[in-house]
């Protein structure tokens, strides 16, 4: 019980350097506290923590995350953790040696995204314009559905990861912006622009709320959220917007599974690179830090360029 304790107090003192200097995330944070008490869970079995393991006990454990069953990429993120724990420890002077940094972890590919079609993306638009237009709902059946298709609308001409996008403040819906101000990983601002196409779906959605609130004679205060929650106070949930999108995407004719948030911020990048932008800009766009990490849509890119070989190119077989 000692050692789980202390290795409770080391999980708190690594947690907190990684939001003060790294500006770590709560998704982040979490995904941290949880990969590192499993990991001190399995050492406590064995008398051991943090502060006494030696590099066979990780790898114990390591074997073990693969006894359970646990996909490759999901041992490497658990790896990534215990290396990063164990060379704070030795900066802090609370080891004098990192039994971590000798570890190798399972050899993975670096699967490709899911990625829509320009088609599928325009047929879920269609039919969430169609649902939110639809005369027969109700006026709160009608203001879900276009709270739906402006998300969706915005998300598609942003590409924003799902926590900057139900996080939107409810200034980034005027009608005369051009660009928005967004805050992401690392509490990191970037600019992002905005078709016509998400500052009319943000108008119209907005004019809907204010329409039901004198529908109902309500004179609730203004949300400072771009899309609050009907119910608690807060804004809307990534879980509920995933659900809602699951449920358009069956009802577009498409397989739910292969729809999330997610997939739809691969769809902004990977049809922007199809149709010529620069891997930079992206980069820029989707608020990466490291080009490495857009690099994964350079498949696009190599399909363009050999269709462009194909096409283009005088000796090309026609």
């Amino acid at each position: 019980m000692r050692a789980r304790t202390s290795d409770a107090k080391l999980i708190g003192l690594f947690l907190d350097m990684l939001a003060a200097e790294q500006g770590a995330g709560p998704n982040t944070l979490q995904a941290y506290r949880r990969d590192l008490t499993d990991l001190s869970g399995f050492l406590a079995r064995k008398g051991l923590g943090f502060a006494g393991a030696e590099t066979q006990s990780l790898r114990d454990y390591l074997a073990d995350l693969d006894t359970r069953g646990f996909k490759s990429s999901s041992v490497a993120r658990r790896l990534s953790a215990m290396r990063h724990l164990f060379r704070f420890l030795l900066n802090e002077r609370i080891r004098s040696e990192d039994p971590a940094a000798i570890l190798s972890g399972p050899k993975r590919g670096r699967g490709l995204p899911k990625v829509l079609s320009i088609a599928d993306v325009d047929r879920m638009l269609t039919r969430a314009k169609d649902l939110a237009q639809a005369s027969e709902a109700s006026s709160s059946q009608r203001l879900r559905a276009m709270r739906l298709y402006c998300l969706l609308e915005v998300l598609y001409a942003t590409g924003l990861r799902v926590s900057e996008l139900v996080a939107l403040p409810r200034s980034a819906a005027r009608i005369d912006a051009r660009m928005i101000v967004v805050r992401g990983k690392g509490n990191k601002e970037r600019l992002v622009p905005l078709n016509e196409a998400s500052r009319r779906a943000m108008a119209d959605y907005l004019a809907a709320i204010e329409a039901l609130k004198a529908e109902k004679k309500k004179n609730a205060g203004v949300s400072k959220w771009l899309f609050p929650s009907f119910g608690e106070s807060g804004h809307l949930t990534r879980q509920h917007f995933a659900r809602d999108l699951k449920e358009l995407a069956a009802a577009s004719g498409l397989a739910p599974r292969l729809v999330s948030p997610h997939v739809l911020r691969h769809a902004f990048a990977s049809h922007l690179l199809h149709n010529g932008a620069d891997l930079r800009i992206v980069q820029t766009l989707l608020g990466h830090t490291d080009i490495s990490t857009t690099q994964i849509y350079t498949h696009v890119v190599e399909e363009r360029l050999k269709s462009l070989v194909r096409d283009l190119h005088p000796l090309a077989e026609k």
